[in-house]
């Protein structure tokens, strides 16, 4: 099914911005529109209607409507942290299920793209090595389990949509500001006492090829997303220029909110602890995409742009 007009929600982050304007540069795509309650601080692209709406409103409903509306790309979902962490879960949960809601009742909607996130799969001792696909999302760790959740519902009620899920790895590369991204630019940077976590990272450039892909192609499941290898948690600090400060572990949010103002979700903190790795077999034997940097390519170029604008 070819996608003509395409919504997407979180235009006002880095990755929602950005795959809104790749879509609509895409000539196969008749009309893209960005929906978020602002349009975000950075440039906006001139081919992306944006259209100011929040998704746990009924305006939703009528712009999917109007528009006649055949691909939603769910890109909002963003780490419930700091302090407007509840206002987050609010805007991810039930903007979730109003947005769903919203698709459920149109039927010019064939296709649904949820950007998820790996942290579905929780992190602790007795993880395993590597997730896969089959693995159930531990429940009650990030508000990402309760999208999936409400995703799985509307799949049971809309079997003809078409739905694919992807659970991302931590986003990092040039110009990326998330949580992660500012944990490592502390000068200091807290760790848990007595681990060495393995974290698994995606550059924001393959992050945003995967959901462009999965909007625009049939490629319906769900796939894990990461770069090839892992660095131990040890090493990406040292890669970073900085230093570590060993804590506790029940003093690790206290200890990066102290060093520079940085609010690691309850998930976050876990996995600077236990670690988390993905297998990404499906993303490259069913989805077709193998992403072009590794695990620590992406980290490298990450500490480079940040070199390179000083933005950190």
């Amino acid at each position: 099914m070819a996608s003509r007009v395409v919504l997407v929600t979180g235009v006002a982050d880095q990755l929602g911005g950005q795959l809104a304007a790749r879509l609509a540069a895409d000539p196969a795509i008749d009309r893209v529109l960005g929906v978020d309650v602002t349009p975000g601080p950075g440039p906006r692209d001139a081919r992306v209607e944006f259209v100011r709406a929040d998704i746990r409103g009924p305006r939703i409903a009528k712009v999917i409507d109007s528009a006649r509306v055949d691909t939603v790309v769910h890109a909002a979902p963003r780490p419930s942290v700091g302090p407007r962490r509840a206002a987050i879960k609010e805007l991810n949960v039930i903007g979730t299920m109003r947005l769903l809601s919203a698709c459920q009742r149109a039927d010019s909607v064939r296709k649904l793209v949820v950007k998820s996130t790996a942290e579905v799969y929780g992190a602790s001792a007795s993880s395993p090595a590597v997730f896969t696909e089959q693995d159930a999302p531990e429940q009650g760790h990030a508000d990402e389990v309760e999208v999936e959740g409400y995703v799985r519902g509307f799949a049971r009620r809309r079997p003809d949509v078409e739905l694919t899920v992807i659970r991302l790895a931590e986003v990092i590369g040039p110009g990326v500001d998330n949580a992660l991204a500012r944990y490592f630019s502390l000068p200091v940077v807290p760790t848990v006492l007595g681990f060495d976590a393995r974290v698994q990272f995606l550059h924001v450039n393959d992050a945003l090829a995967v959901l462009n892909r999965a909007a625009t192609h049939h490629l319906p499941g769900v796939f894990n997303a990461g770069g090839d290898g892992v660095l131990m948690l040890s090493q990406a600090i040292r890669r970073a220029g900085r230093v570590p400060l060993p804590l506790p572990r029940a003093a690790i949010g206290f200890g990066t909110r102290l060093a520079g103002r940085v609010d690691l979700s309850p998930g976050q903190a876990r996995l600077l602890s236990y670690g988390r790795v993905i297998d990404t077999t499906r993303l490259k034997t069913t989805f077709g995409f193998t992403p072009k940097w590794t695990t620590a390519a992406a980290f490298d170029d990450y500490v480079h742009g940040r070199s390179a604008t000083a933005r950190f």
